[in-house]
């Protein structure tokens, strides 16, 4: 059975969750099908454990037009090559019309993973502009024409479910994502972490990814400012999506140093290795998103021993077991699509709250993470992942 898999982020280009995903599936998935990998970006190498890949940077001729344009573009040019494959399975709406014209095309079943959804990120408008609507109008066709949705959790079946009410709900499955726990062990080592500023023998908050509005940035922040004075604030922040989000947050970092020390800012994506001993070290890890499909950082963090305190939304009550392997804090939001909580200053508070009530507890907060890290092991492996996806495909195959 040949595979094809059209992807924006593809080693060495990840930078969210989506393209971890689909790095670890497209590993162990090689061992089982013929798979081709379609992924934007720079040329790269071409064979991945067994997966043959091709790379597609974005055409010249489209270097001034909007980004949505550019994907496109890109899109245009996959289709071609996915010629002879038995079915395709793309991720995210940068890759959903070249599923969607190849299947077409080909006469062949498309399969499509749902990591985030556009009516959700109403925000991505201050990115794309008029790409926005460009974005949300090719999610759209793609979802409502896919043979099979696979949903990263319940949370966001439900939210397919009433962001697209045409979508059969039989063609919608829920496969979780998943954490390789051999890859992430915990790193007593401190090397490292004593070379960016943390003091290991102090305790810790974490927050580790994109400064994107869904991420919950802003509000981490605030709760902060609440944390007693010795446990340090540690941020492995990505780009920000817009110019006016990035001044918003360095204003907050910017008030929170003048309040206290112990707050470090690195401002790169550390490689793996690196950000394990990160985590290791962290008595807590942070997730205040306000959107989270499922959330594969609190996996890693969890997979290296860390606590997560984080917010109930979307699929990550699924992931972390409140009480055990950690705290979830309640969020009640808006329904315009923003995710905006209903009272933002209650939020801060409780956020606050449930972290000071942690780092006060190191031999519970250790306890926590060791169970995080069973968790982790026990109910997140890509073996199992990989057959349950492996099922969906042949659900959609003809006899």
């Amino acid at each position: 059975m040949r595979i094809d898999i059209v992807t924006k982020e593809f080693p060495p280009e990840i930078y969210g969750g989506a393209g971890v995903h689909v790095a670890e599936l497209s590993r162990v998935l090689a061992a089982k099908a013929d798979l081709h990998v379609h992924a934007f970006g720079k040329e790269r190498d071409k064979d991945f454990h067994g997966a043959n890949v091709t790379s597609y940077e974005n055409l010249p001729e489209l270097s001034q037009a909007n980004a949505a344009i550019q994907t496109l573009g890109v899109d245009l040019r996959v289709v071609s090559a996915i010629a002879g494959s038995d079915l395709v399975h793309s991720h995210t709406w940068y890759a959903n019309m070249a599923g969607h014209i190849a299947a077409l095309l080909h006469d062949i079943p498309h399969v499509l993973s749902a990591h985030s959804l556009e009516p959700l990120r109403p925000w991505k408008a201050e990115q794309l502009g008029g790409g926005y609507a460009v974005s949300s109008w090719v999610e759209k066709t793609a979802y409502e024409s896919a043979a099979a949705i696979i949903a990263v959790s319940a949370g966001m079946r439900a939210d397919i479910l009433r962001s697209y009410p045409d979508v059969d709900p039989a063609k919608v499955k829920v496969i979780h994502n998943g954490i390789d726990v051999a890859q992430w062990q915990r790193d007593e080592e401190d090397g490292f972490v004593r070379s960016l500023g943390i003091d290991p023998d102090r305790p810790s908050v974490v927050w580790v990814g994109r400064v994107t509005r869904q991420k919950g940035v802003p509000y981490l922040l605030k709760a902060a400012a609440y944390l007693p004075p010795e446990v340090q604030l540690v941020l492995c922040a990505g780009a920000a999506d817009t110019p006016e989000l990035g001044a918003e947050v360095n204003e907050l970092i910017d008030g929170l140093k003048a309040q206290r020390d112990g707050v470090i800012v690195i401002e790169r994506m550390l490689p793996r290795a690196e950000l394990i001993q990160v985590l290791s070290h962290a008595t807590v890890f942070a997730c205040p998103s306000i959107y989270e499909p499922l959330g594969i950082v609190n996996l890693e963090a969890m997979a290296c021993g860390a606590a997560v305190v984080a917010s109930a939304t979307g699929g990550i009550p699924e992931v972390v077991a409140h009480g055990e392997t950690g705290l979830l804090v309640p969020l009640e939001q808006v329904s315009d699509g923003t995710g905006t909580p209903l009272d933002p200053e209650k939020f801060v508070a409780d956020f606050a709250a449930a972290m000071i009530e942690v780092v006060n507890d190191p031999a519970r907060a250790r306890e926590m993470g060791e169970k995080g890290r069973q968790r982790a092991r026990d109910n997140f492996s890509w073996e199992s992942i990989v057959e349950q996806t492996l099922d969906v495909y042949k659900s959609v195959l003809p006899e």
